[in-house]
């Protein structure tokens, strides 16, 4: 069963970071590094983000990960201030596992088109309606999403969970990506009411473009977020999480690699497969449009200028700081940890 979309008719993309000569990258990136070390600070990247910010982490002792790795690795540090790059969600994360320690962002309003399409207030309603089914959504949430959760997923760990809840007889709730969603109700046979919200970037991928691509490199091997329409699911060889694709890539024996997914990843895919040759899936063409040109116009929010603004801000941080809402965060944290405990179980069975 489908529910209708709760996705924003118009949405508005907003603008990216401030483009950078060399020389002002440069002047940047010294600036910052000397500021990460007075404020005793960190910069944690998504693997979308562009490859300044990327390298950025990189090369002061930070961390590139998808937004739970982020978020685990941010509380593990002995770091007082944690630099979130990326979208609004994963800044929240961090907070709620880091609540003693500072979360600033280059930018607040950098957000996500899945939390954007899961409005706290009308999910939670809708929840309320079924209060017999076990509510599951994905990490691409609001906090006040993830507290009205019993269990937090992640792309690379939803499939066990629901397999694991639809083994004890639960009927579920899903939330946001419907593909996500399909996707696992697919493979598992949950019985799961699936909301309709979609990712803007994976969205637009689409199988016919996708088709006369494999058919210029017959050689290469397909990679595929499963944010993506089941129709370009299925043409791939590797459906995973942005880290299993990258893990993926690296065993892969083809020299062509056709990714579908954000090409953010590709700063990660480069290093470890510097000797094959990486193509976007495509998102223009034939059944295509093209909105988001397979890069999320959020996380292109995050630059150096404004990393370097959100050091800087000094008393007023209303524009770079993070905060959850203390009982928000208490139970957002209930079912991040659920998350959590069932991943160490896991690995422990491995």
């Amino acid at each position: 069963m489908n529910l209708s979309s709760f996705m924003p008719k118009d949405l508005v993309y907003p603008k990216a970071a401030a483009c950078l000569t060399e020389e002002e990258k440069k002047d940047y990136i010294e600036k910052i590094s000397g500021l990460l070390k007075e404020q005793n600070a960190a910069v944690i990247a998504h693997y979308y983000c562009n490859d300044d910010v990327q390298a950025l982490a990189e090369s002061t002792g930070g961390f590139i990960g998808d937004s739970l790795e982020m978020a685990k690795w941010g509380k593990k540090s002995s770091f007082d201030r944690l630099i979130v790059c990326g979208v609004r969600f994963m800044g929240e994360t961090a907070k709620i596992l880091s609540p003693e320690k500072t979360i600033l962002m280059p930018s607040l309003k950098a957000e996500c088109s899945l939390d954007l399409g899961c409005p706290a207030e009308e999910f939670s309603e809708f929840c309320d309606q079924h209060p017999n089914r076990t509510v599951v959504v994905y990490a691409n949430t609001s906090a006040a999403v993830k507290a009205r959760a019993d269990w937090v997923v992640t792309s690379s760990i939803a499939i066990q969970v629901v397999e694991h809840l639809h083994s004890l007889g639960k009927e579920l709730i899903w939330a946001p990506d419907r593909h996500l969603g399909s996707y696992i109700e697919r493979l598992t046979g949950a019985d799961m009411l699936r909301w309709q919200a979609h990712c803007v970037v994976h969205d637009e991928f689409k199988a016919q473009a996708l088709e006369k691509l494999k058919q210029m490199h017959p050689d290469a091997a397909v990679l595929v977020h499963p944010e993506s329409p089941a129709a370009v699911v299925e043409m791939a060889d590797v459906v995973g999480s942005t880290s299993q694709l990258l893990k993926a890539a690296k065993t892969l024996p083809n020299s062509k690699l056709i990714v579908a997914t954000d090409s953010g990843i590709f700063y990660k895919l480069q290093q470890a497969c510097p000797d094959k040759e990486l193509i976007i899936a495509p998102t223009q063409g034939e059944g295509a449009t093209c909105k988001s040109c397979a890069h999320c116009p959020w996380m292109a929010m995050n630059g150096l200028k404004e990393i370097y603004e959100a050091l800087t801000a000094g008393q007023d941080t209303g524009l770079h700081e993070v905060h959850v809402d203390e009982e928000i965060r208490v139970k957002a944290l209930n079912s991040l940890n659920r998350l959590l405990d069932f991943s160490e179980k896991l690995a422990g069975r491995k």
